[in-house]
């Protein structure tokens, strides 16, 4: 690579796309953001030439490499040109609970592929479908975009394979998922960030690429937010606040229980335990806009909680650190005061980030000792103040919030990144 390449993150979360440029020096050269239909592939594919178009031209043809992180167990089932046979299955579909339990009879006990969320256990129902017969391959976000830039599919990394059922200590496909008869779609598993090769011809031209760009293999959108942050010592934390509430942390020891929605990913010799809830951001816009948002906050009482007992979501349905599909939304009585209102959402979002690094403790992860926070949410330093009052421990702004620069970072780096 010569001192003028350039690296591009893709991430696509759950409520936008965003692409980021980045140098060799890690310095942000440009970036780009649009909304997308979460639940169309087309939409999918759409924003993916959207942000590489928006892109200044004199600065396309420098990139060296791309890598693109996607929303975990969002996935696509496709025939044999890649090409899906139905729309996506989300990251937070559900649908899958006989499937699930399915499962359970092969895999160890409380692993991650047991919940009805999980890869594995919408690959099991897609195939109870009509369009099964055409089905070639199986598809995380990440990995079908990458597919759509070099031409190559069947091919995922090891983060987005986790949900899958594929082995992260031993980087094999365990034994007990062949008696589900699902082997003919397991795809090839690489590290994140190792190379998939080089863009297809005709999407270089159609791009306006370079043809010797590279494209590496992606990870998910809240490893993505962690590798941004920088974090590197065991105890560390990083919360996404996004759509979603997404707690990671880096720990010496491995833990796993599909009962609460845990599940820990390799990064590099240390484990990166945690888990997605769904409340969050989706909760807050579903009564503020982002202006009302501000100065609301602005106006909350800090010397005083809200006396709220909530537990804000979105619908029902909830992933962690309960895991409980029919969980309903706990946002009642709504006081006069849409400050006061606020308050004891921010609150109830806060408990429930508690309570997962509580859980996660009492699962055997190293303790929780400082957390740095990206998304959206990191901007509201009400919000902020709240949290640490109930986390007890230093919560700061990451430095780079993105996904989209750890996707770059990944772009750049490659797989020695995260050893």
């Amino acid at each position: 690579m010569s001192s003028d390449s350039l690296y591009l993150g893709l991430d696509f979360g759950t409520s936008g796309a965003r692409a980021m440029v980045i140098d060799a020096h890690g310095q942000v050269i440009t970036q780009a953001h649009c909304h997308y239909d979460i639940t169309d592939w087309n939409s999918w594919l759409r924003a993916l030439h959207w942000l590489c178009a928006s892109l200044p031209t004199t600065l396309r043809k420098r990139i060296a490499s791309i890598a693109i992180d996607g929303t975990s167990s969002s996935v696509v089932i496709c025939d044999e040109c890649n090409v899906p046979l139905r729309p996506p299955m989300l990251y937070n579909d559900a649908t899958a609970k006989a499937q699930a339990l399915e499962i359970a009879t092969s895999a160890p006990s409380g692993h991650t592929t047991t919940s009805a969320t999980s890869s594995l256990a919408k690959l099991l129902h897609l195939l109870q479908q009509p369009e099964a017969n055409a089905a070639r391959y199986f598809n995380d976000q990440a990995s079908w975009l990458a597919a759509m830039l070099t031409g190559k599919s069947g091919i995922s990394d090891y983060h987005n394979a986790l949900k899958l059922g594929y082995d992260v200590e031993t980087f094999t496909w365990p034994s007990w998922i062949y008696k589900l008869n699902v082997h003919h779609l397991l795809p090839k598993v690489v590290a994140p960030g190792s190379l998939l090769g080089k863009l297809a011809p005709e999407v270089a031209t159609k791009l306006d690429l370079s043809k010797t760009c590279c494209v590496r293999a992606g990870t998910t959108d809240s490893i993505a937010a962690f590798i941004a942050s920088g974090a590197q010592s065991p105890g560390t934390a990083v919360t996404s606040l996004g759509s979603t509430l997404v707690v990671k942390l880096l720990s010496t020891k491995r833990v796993e229980d599909a009962r609460y929605g845990v599940y820990s990913h390799r990064f590099g010799d240390l484990w990166l335990a945690g888990g997605a809830s769904n409340s969050g951001g989706a909760v807050l816009r579903q009564f503020f806009d982002a202006a009302t948002l501000a100065t609301l906050s602005q106006q909350i009482d800090m010397t005083q909680t809200s006396g709220l007992d909530y537990y804000p979501l979105p619908k029902p349905g909830e992933r962690f650190p309960i895991n409980d599909a029919q969980l309903a939304p706990r946002i009642a009585p709504r006081p006069n005061s849409d400050a006061e209102f606020l308050q004891g959402l921010l609150e109830g979002m806060a408990r429930i980030e508690a309570r997962a690094y509580a859980l996660l403790a009492e699962l055997g992860t190293t303790p929780l000792n400082e957390v740095f926070t990206a998304g959206g949410g990191a901007k509201n330093p009400t919000w902020t103040a709240i949290r640490q009052q109930l986390l007890g421990v230093p919560v700061h702004t990451a430095t780079h919030d993105a996904a989209a620069y750890g996707a770059a970072l990944l772009a750049k780096t490659g797989p020695d990144l995260l050893s």
